[in-house]
């Protein structure tokens, strides 16, 4: 980018020297923030997928230590004088009660979602605002058209006169989306 304290030289630039300057750097500017955006979600990303794999070892832990603990659990009863088919019966039915409990809780948090209201109208509102919007009309320039000859053209400007001249930002314009 260029430096804003070096200002030699640009009472010399032209108006279309100053624009495409300003484009170019425009243009830099997004294409490095788009950049950063996607460093930041590539970072983002891998500590997701880290937090994912730790999460799901955990679980897997936790499911092999559930039949341990169940059988120890009907043993315990047993123990306790208990027969051993009503030992299980108690862990089973223990373990139903609670499913069934975390299932109506888990129905009651469901119960309570709603859809992002704040998003949808934030989302309408930005497509009114976009449907409001015009391009800015171009002068329409048809191919073999001339440009008017100017006292004391230079020999560049009569080559632009003989050339065809073409609007090609629509065709710009739908090759990049």
């Amino acid at each position: 980018m260029s430096d804003p304290g070096n200002n030699a030289g640009s009472a010399d630039r032209s108006l279309g020297q100053l624009v495409a300057a300003a484009t170019a750097e425009m243009s830099a500017l997004v294409h490095d923030e788009i950049a950063l955006a996607k460093a930041e979600v590539r970072q983002d990303v891998k500590r997701g997928v880290t937090g994912s794999v730790a999460f799901i070892i955990a679980g897997v832990l936790v499911l092999f230590a559930i039949p341990v603990l169940s059988f120890a659990a009907a043993y315990g009863i047993h123990y306790l004088g208990l027969g051993l088919a009503l030992s299980f019966t108690i862990v089973g039915a223990a373990f139903i009660v609670l499913g069934v409990l975390l299932a109506l809780f888990a129905f009651a948090k469901f119960k309570k979602v709603k859809p992002p209201e704040r998003s949808i109208a934030s989302a309408k509102q930005t497509a009114a605002v976009l449907q409001g919007v015009k391009p800015h009309p171009r002068p329409a320039v048809t191919a073999g058209a001339s440009r008017p000859a100017a006292v004391g053209s230079a020999p560049a400007d009569k080559a632009l006169e003989k050339s065809s001249v073409q609007d090609k930002a629509p065709a710009v314009a739908r090759s990049s989306t």
